[in-house]
């Protein structure tokens, strides 16, 4: 096994997340191959490329042979591979027993429970039937087991007139929790055992899509919620063990309780904006976890806000983007396109961070390229 920057790193899923995890890497010169189903996904063009499935056993084992440690950008890969190249010596991080944890809610959900991490009441659902069955549990929200991905797989059920939007697969039934804010901590931890955070970031969603529309770090939180907020991030990776990157989605309620939403075992939409706006971007972090190096500084530069750029709705097609330049000339903006060449509704095509040491000048330029910066076809 080669040692440190020499290895030959694998990431399963060539989306933005790899495109911008290989765009940090090359600082350190470390040799990348990425393994997608789509021949034409943003990291075709920028690494060693191998088309081909993330859920197909052998297409996984035959790609990891060829790498010292492979890595993830996306959870919906074939676990029982990646168990196999652990077994031929290969280092998989964030471990495929993580992976697998993560793949399933429920499971998640009763790791919580287990384990005292606060989080919302739950009911197990296995079909249509037993979530009508409990319609004393409403207002609830109605999240399938597996598969759920970027909105997809979640369903808000407020009264018993929802209930025929209700998924008939194995799932769960999560109390509604009437929120202040959401929130997330990105933690890392290396194999060392060495743990380190990222200050919370403040997540405004989009109110059909389910998609992070804007995000502003440092969060509006008093020092007691952020502590705590900390505090769970940190013991939530420490109990699962796990070497890499996390990303803890958290909700703050109006009683001023921390709950824990959902997690992810890489980098993640609420970590954009640490490529300008922190001293280690959170791509950084994710190569110094997974390598076993030391981890490196989190502490905020500027406040900063980051703005997705979504595919706008009515627009499928060759991708265009409408005031590009406008943008580029608000100082403190920064713009990252993810090389995606088709557009449509709701697709993620890029994003802006905006950093700003005024809080009222931040959150007017992130108005201003939420307004302006718009991707159509």
């Amino acid at each position: 096994m080669k040692s440190g920057l020499n290895q030959k790193i694998g990431i399963l899923g060539g989306g933005q997340l790899g495109r911008m995890l290989i765009q940090s890497g090359i600082d350190f010169n470390i040799n990348f191959s990425v393994l997608d189903p789509d021949a034409s996904a943003p990291c075709a063009s920028i690494s060693s490329f191998t088309h081909g499935k993330l859920i197909d056993y052998q297409t996984v084992v035959n790609f990891g042979k060829a790498c010292d440690l492979i890595t993830i950008e996306i959870e919906n890969v074939n676990v029982e591979a990646l168990k196999e190249l652990v077994r031929q010596g290969k280092k998989v991080f964030p471990q495929p027993e993580v992976i697998e944890l993560i793949q399933d809610k429920r499971k998640q959900k009763e790791f919580y429970k287990r384990h005292q991490i606060p989080t919302a009441d739950f009911i197990l659902t296995e079909n249509k039937q037993e979530v009508i069955a409990n319609r004393s549990f409403l207002p609830a929200v109605n999240k399938l087991g597996k598969e759920g991905y970027d909105g997809r797989g979640v369903q808000l059920l407020r009264s018993e007139a929802d209930l025929e939007k209700a998924f008939d697969a194995p799932g769960l039934l999560e109390k509604l929790i009437d929120f202040e804010k959401e929130i997330a901590v990105i933690v890392a931890r290396n194999e060392s055992g060495e743990i380190i955070s990222y200050p919370a970031v403040e997540m405004v969603f989009h109110p059909t899509a389910n998609l992070v529309e804007y995000l502003f770090s440092p969060a509006e939180i008093c020092s007691a919620i952020a502590k705590e907020a900390d505090a769970i991030a940190k013991s939530v990776i420490e109990k699962m063990n796990m070497v890499g990157l996390l990303a803890v989605e958290m909700f703050v309620t109006k009683e001023g309780k921390v709950l824990v939403n959902e997690v992810a075992p890489r980098p993640h939409n609420s970590g954009h904006q640490t490529i300008e706006a922190n001293i280690t971007s959170q791509y950084e972090q994710h190569l110094r976890a997974t390598l076993n190096l030391p981890l490196g500084n989190t502490a905020t530069v500027l406040p900063s806000a980051m703005v997705n750029l979504l595919g706008e709705e009515g627009f499928s097609g060759d991708a265009q983007y409408q005031g590009l330049e406008e943008v580029l000339r608000l100082a403190g903006t920064h713009i990252h396109l993810y090389g995606k060449k088709i557009t449509k509704p709701f697709r993620k095509m890029g994003h802006v961070t905006i950093v700003d040491a005024d809080l009222e000048s931040l959150r007017k330029k992130a108005n201003f390229v939420k307004q302006t910066l718009k991707v159509i076809a």
